[in-house]
């Protein structure tokens, strides 16, 4: 039994040194990291803020418990406008706090950069979480008021945006029905136009052709014509294809009539003749 009871003090002791000596190791953790959050403070007041944020991050690496680090680190982020960075850093401060006023502080800031983003639903929420752990701060219920105006004001243009988009989606699609309705009404005009046109074109077609017709039969009657006006071919008697044609002369019509000139020619120079030997009349000259 006493051997019993000698072990289980001894685990006591050694469990109560080990718990003694994690204490002793995370008090001096804290105190680093107070060091450091005071060296981070003083850099930024300095203007350094490479510095600073050197100082917070490894104040904030060397506990966990530091909530004042994150705190100061995400106001230095928010002045510098980095919201993003400087939300991050707010909300582990708000998350790692357990006292009421360092939670306020926390959420409130929080607020302030969802108000800087223009989302002013979340601004609303962080708000309310800091006057949960603060009803009393004024200027944090002012913000939540300002929030509520804003929030309202944003839904009420995006309720008039979506209106908008809607009676154009309406009015478009409307136009849209319209313009099929209008194309449709011209392609039945088009096609009757050119149903029309088709209709005229092959009526024009059949007028041609009867015209046609009729010439072929007018030509076939004129032939015709010249056919019973033609004398009949056949052979000719040998006697009248010997026959000169009208306006050629035989030899001896030819003949005949070259004797018949000359002859007439003999007479005319004969009575030429005549009258010269008679002798020609003498002129007479006027007296003066």
């Amino acid at each position: 039994m006493k051997k019993i009871a000698f072990i289980l003090f001894f685990v006591a002791f050694i469990s109560f040194a080990q718990e003694g000596q994690e204490e002793k190791l995370k008090e001096k953790a804290r105190i680093e990291s107070t060091n450091l959050t005071w060296e981070a403070n003083k850099d930024l007041a300095e203007d350094d803020f490479v510095a600073a944020e050197v100082d917070y991050r490894k104040a904030i690496s060397k506990s966990d418990e530091n909530t004042v680090a994150p705190y100061n680190l995400g106001n230095a982020y928010y002045n510098k406008e980095s919201y993003a960075e400087a939300f991050g850093r707010f909300k582990q401060a708000g998350e790692k706090a357990t006292a009421k006023e360092e939670k306020h502080k926390a959420y409130h800031n929080m607020g302030n950069v969802f108000m800087k983003q223009k989302e002013y639903e979340k601004a609303v929420e962080a708000y309310k979480e800091a006057l949960r752990n603060n009803p009393k701060d004024e200027e944090t219920r002012y913000n939540l008021a300002l929030a509520k105006e804003l929030l309202k004001k944003q839904q009420d243009e995006q309720q008039k945006n979506d209106e908008n988009k809607d009676n154009k989606d309406n009015k478009d699609q409307k136009d849209d029905k319209d313009q099929d309705k209008k194309n449709d009404g011209d392609n039945k005009e088009d096609q009757k136009n050119k149903d029309d046109s088709d209709k005229k074109d092959q009526e024009d077609k059949g007028d041609k052709e009867d015209e046609k017709k009729e010439d072929n039969k007018e030509g076939e009657g004129d032939e015709k014509k010249e056919e019973q006006k033609k004398p009949e071919q056949g052979d000719k008697p040998q006697e009248q294809q010997q026959q000169p044609r009208p306006n050629q002369l035989s030899k001896q019509q030819i003949q005949n009539l070259l004797e018949a000139m000359q002859n007439e020619e003999k007479k005319v120079q004969e009575k030429i003749d005549a009258k010269k030997v008679k002798g020609a009349k003498v002129k007479n000259e006027k007296d003066w």
